[in-house]
């Protein structure tokens, strides 16, 4: 019997999904619903469900943001990564890029319709994963190349929803930032400096605040990682995880664990930082 995990952060529209979903695939068991991304994530992990329907807005990790963590995580030699659809309120912007990127999604309020379609195709993605599961288990192969699909899907959907997130500017070019505005590590944010790119090894997102880190020294930035990003010059600064940005001509280098996750060094910097399994396709020559 399939499993579905449910993370909505408004109740009333996850139990209108739930009772939809009986109706519609009467032999899927929601195994959980819960309300927001880190306990998705959590509960994902502890379930290992077949399906999982994310709402794209929750509080803390967006169902965006949550499925590219529950993704790093996955133990895919263990079971195949969930089929994937996102919930959303209607945004044409939006919409054009779950489907440029063949992600499955549902408008708000869920019609009975369009889910029936969802779950015609999910049913499909199960029977193809379980056929494909046993074609690997005959071969001794793993389950590496769809969870890499699923990583670029991930990935592309996050930067087309970057560029059409509230506030961004839709067609206008912004010329790459040359310096920050930053305050140092430990002060009251009193004392502002402007920094040179040019001195940045990496920013981490941390709680409420940026870690800019410099061969010198820890600054603190008050400006979103995610509202920083589309600022970067994408050549020059390289996203390796969620949370970091590395300046690429700073990586000294890059070590592959048992467990084949990557990590890497910079010049400058005693941090070792973890590539995501999202941006694992940057050193796809290791």
């Amino acid at each position: 019997m399939p499993t579905a995990l449910i993370a909505e952060d408004e109740p009333l529209l996850a139990a209108a999904l739930k009772a939809e979903l009986a109706r519609a695939w009467p032999e899927l068991r929601i195994a959980a619903t819960v309300g927001d991304g880190a306990s998705a994530v959590q509960q994902a992990l502890a379930l290992q469900p077949d399906v999982l329907f994310f709402d794209i807005r929750m509080p803390g990790l967006s169902g965006l943001d949550a499925a590219a963590e529950l993704a790093d995580a996955w133990d895919t030699a263990a079971r195949p990564f969930p089929a994937l659809v996102f919930v959303t309120a209607y945004d044409q912007y939006a919409v054009q890029a779950f489907e440029a990127q063949a992600v499955d999604y549902l408008l708000k309020p869920v019609q009975p319709a369009r889910l029936q379609k969802s779950v015609e195709k999910l049913r499909a993605a199960l029977a193809q994963r379980a056929q494909a599961a046993t074609d690997k288990e005959a071969s001794g192969t793993t389950g590496i190349d769809g969870m890499e699909q699923t990583a670029a899907q991930l990935r592309q959907l996050m930067a087309a929803l970057q560029q059409t997130a509230p506030g961004a500017a839709r067609g206008a070019a912004t010329p790459p930032l040359r310096q920050l505005q930053v305050s140092p590590a430990g002060s009251s944010g009193s004392v502002i400096r402007m920094l040179p790119l040019a001195e940045v090894l990496f920013l981490q997102a941390a709680d409420k605040y940026v870690r800019v880190v410099t061969a010198s020294g820890e600054h603190l930035l008050r400006t979103p990682l995610k509202e920083l990003l589309p600022q970067l010059d994408a050549a020059e600064f390289w996203q390796i995880h969620r949370s970091t940005v590395v300046r690429a001509d700073a990586i000294e280098q890059v070590e592959r664990d048992e467990a084949g996750k990557l990590h890497l060094s910079l010049r400058g910097s005693a941090e070792r930082l973890a590539v995501s399994r999202l941006y694992a396709h940057l050193f796809k020559a290791m």
